[in-house]
């Protein structure tokens, strides 16, 4: 029986840009809004939007995110008819190789998604943090008979030559694609979400891979090939919340937006829930000292200094004195008395000595401190 869309998931990247947070962990694991990791906003967006099968490809220091993901009982698509399956690249009759690029790594699994005969194929990146119902995007490739369907969102022209940007015509369909260009001519930049027709992905996909030229990629070969062949390719416009948190600065900045008294990105929403793995905690505790304002304070966090637009996460312990202002503090941190912590980034399982100070809430700087070095973004 044909499938009408299942989704692939590409998680597989390094995030040398995040620096020291990456350097043991994928990017799509890495820790973001008090409880969550950011590969919890596609797999919750898949699981609301009922898309039940979802294969998610890795590669980069994999072994926690896969146990982070298991068969995606936390988002409750470990299902009869559905549910996650982790897509490592592996060796075949034909060899074996890493993943060259996002479009060799769907094609090495042709095989998965054959097997699913599905008529369309959702193709999402693992890093990004927004909450988007697919279905909808869905409706409109199918409206419109797309060959592929590319979610696309408005960026400040200023910073359009930093994306992928889709020049469309008045029926929305893609009559030119500039990957990065230098002067761009409007500002609708590709969010990295497509939808593919199978049948016709398929080919592009054998014929890239034979192509020793190619890069493999789905931005600068494959979609490119396609709107050259006369493929019908629509852009699909998103209006809502949507973030690449590919560099140290653009996750602070994404933690931050969620303490703005108009932020889009309502975690609270009980229609559209974003799901984790929920770690067993001791209670909260806030002594009598304590003082928090604009805050997100997680389960298992003891709390004695000061905490000022932060989102400090489970099992941290913000000693007496201290004040943490403006900064993120990962699971199992530990802030030692009269420590002042400003606009920084503290990975897990950091410590930080008594009365040190570390950052400026008046600077342009982001810093971050973690086990391995800090950094000053």
């Amino acid at each position: 029986m044909k499938k009408e869309i299942i989704a692939m998931l590409l998680a597989g990247g390094k995030g040398t840009r995040l620096g020291p947070l990456t350097k043991k962990l994928a990017k799509p694991a890495v820790y973001f809004g008090g409880k969550y990791r950011i590969i919890d906003f596609p797999l919750s967006n898949c699981a609301n939007s009922h898309i039940d099968i979802v294969g998610v490809l890795t590669q980069y220091e994999s072994i926690l995110l896969n146990s982070h993901i298991g068969v995606g009982a936390n988002w409750g698509l470990n299902t009869l008819k559905g549910g996650v399956t982790i897509l490592p690249p592996r060796e075949t009759e034909q060899g074996g190789q890493w993943y060259r690029g996002t479009a060799d790594a769907i094609y090495q699994n042709i095989d998965f998604i054959d097997n699913h005969n599905p008529e369309n194929v959702l193709i999402l990146s693992g890093d990004h943090i927004y909450k988007m119902d697919y279905s909808l995007m869905l409706d409109f490739h199918t409206e419109k008979e797309g060959d592929a369907t590319i979610a696309v969102i408005e960026v400040p022209i200023k910073e359009a030559s930093r994306f992928g940007i889709m020049n469309t015509d008045e029926t929305n369909r893609i009559c030119e694609f500039e990957e990065k260009p230098q002067y761009p001519q409007n500002n609708l930049a590709s969010m990295g979400i497509y939808i593919f027709k199978w049948s016709v992905l398929r080919d592009f996909l054998c014929e890239d891979a034979k192509d020793s030229q190619s890069e493999h990629d789905f931005g600068k070969n494959i979609i490119p090939k396609m709107l050259h062949e006369g493929k019908r390719m629509f852009a699909y416009k998103f209006n809502g919340y949507w973030k690449d948190v590919g560099t140290i600065e653009s996750l602070w900045e994404a933690n931050m937006d969620l303490l703005k008294d108009d932020n889009s990105l309502n975690l609270y929403d009980n229609n559209w829930k974003i799901y984790t793995d929920n770690v067993e905690c001791l209670p909260q505790y806030v002594s009598n000292d304590a003082v928090i304002k604009n805050s997100i304070i997680s389960q298992g966090s003891m709390i004695y200094g000061e905490v000022h637009n932060s989102i400090i996460f489970s099992e941290v312990y913000i000693g007496k004195g201290t004040k943490v202002v403006d900064s993120v503090i990962m699971p199992k941190s530990r802030i030692e008395d009269g420590a002042i912590i400003e606009k920084s980034i503290v990975d897990s399982e950091v410590v930080i000595n008594k009365n040190s100070k570390i950052g400026n809430k008046d600077g342009k700087e982001i810093f971050l401190i973690s086990q391995c070095e800090t950094e000053e973004i």
